[in-house]
């Protein structure tokens, strides 16, 4: 018989994350959702990321979209592939295309999920540089493919979707060779751009963008262009979304070795909780493995700030009760 102490010890202990290590599902399977983002419906949330499989031809999409549930965050339920790659030649989306970055949002006039990602065609490597488009009634899917274009008649490589306070959403997108950054405003039901754009961090090179807000202020987090190789992070923060945008550094603390590379990661999403009635940030990065995609690793981390900038700290295991 387990002692009553050791009995309450067990039930109180919180599940806990550990960045860089192999992330199981409850299935005991190591998670597949590379590039991911995560939102929140109901009491559950939901990570939906790029199904990676092994070998280097692993970054082309075989599968499709993953999508995993979880009420805690650190245990996740394998809900499927919610969206799938055709067997159909003719679609934009068969198998053999680049799907990267996938991000859903939800329209309350639509009453759908809309699910945004970087996508290559079939046998062009980068040069397509579109954004696909699929939607779906139910937030697991399966999601239905609308199309394929480039917003606002722009290249379109890594990006995200941010959707602010009052309901309107905007796509992140590096574009213009990866020089130039742009913001372009959705439409009302989140299917294609509105047509109002701006371009910013101009000739800066920036990749991997994760936008936040926190107290009235937006929030970026991005990457330097370098290919699968990791790099220096970059920080801005704007008191409008379309900017003036002022750039704040390099958000990581630590070694130089391990700043200069942040740690050997590179951002996806950043997720805004309320934890006990505290906002929390945590920072998504993916720690890529191109000759071996399936052995991705997750790093997820509490963003901090010192001095009105955001800041990251490497942490081996971490709590949501005990950040500081």
């Amino acid at each position: 018989m387990i002692p009553f102490i050791a009995t309450l010890a067990l039930v109180a202990e919180q599940p806990s994350f550990t960045p860089g290590e192999i992330w199981l599902d409850k299935n005991q399977v190591h998670i597949n959702a590379h590039g991911g983002g995560v939102i929140k419906q109901g009491k559950r949330y939901y990570w939906f990321g790029e199904h990676k499989i092994e070998g280097p031809g692993g970054n082309s999409a075989q599968v499709g979209v993953h999508c995993y549930s979880s009420a805690n965050l650190c245990e996740w339920k394998d809900e499927g592939i919610a969206l799938k790659v055709s067997e159909d030649p003719a679609s934009d989306i068969v198998k053999g295309c680049v799907i990267e970055r996938p991000k859903v949002v939800y329209n309350k006039k639509t009453k759908s999920f809309v699910m945004w990602f970087h996508l290559e065609l079939r046998s062009q490597g980068y040069k397509a540089a579109r954004v696909g488009v699929a939607t779906s009634k139910r937030i697991t899917g399966p999601y239905s493919f609308t199309r394929s274009f480039r917003p606002d008649d722009s290249e379109s490589r890594d990006m995200t979707v941010f959707q602010d306070d009052d309901g309107k959403a905007y796509l992140f997108h590096s574009s213009e060779g990866n020089a130039t950054m742009h913001i372009s405003l959705l439409s009302d039901d989140y299917l294609s751009t509105s047509g109002k754009f701006v371009r910013v961090f101009e000739g800066r090179y920036m990749e991997a963008p994760a936008v936040f807000k926190l107290a009235g202020k937006y929030y970026l987090i991005a990457s330097g262009c370098t290919g699968w190789a990791p790099n220096a992070a970059r920080s801005a923060v704007a008191d409008s979304i379309f900017g003036p945008w002022t750039e704040l550094g390099n958000p990581w603390q630590g070694p130089v070795e391990q700043t200069e590379i942040s740690y050997d990661t590179q951002s996806t999403f950043a997720l805004p909780i309320k934890h006990k009635g505290k906002d929390t940030i945590i920072f998504m990065a993916d720690r890529w493995r191109p000759k071996n995609p399936i052995d991705g690793r997750y790093i997820w981390l509490p963003i901090e700030f010192i001095n009105g900038k955001p800041i990251l700290k490497w942490r081996d295991k971490w709590t949501l009760d005990k950040i500081q």
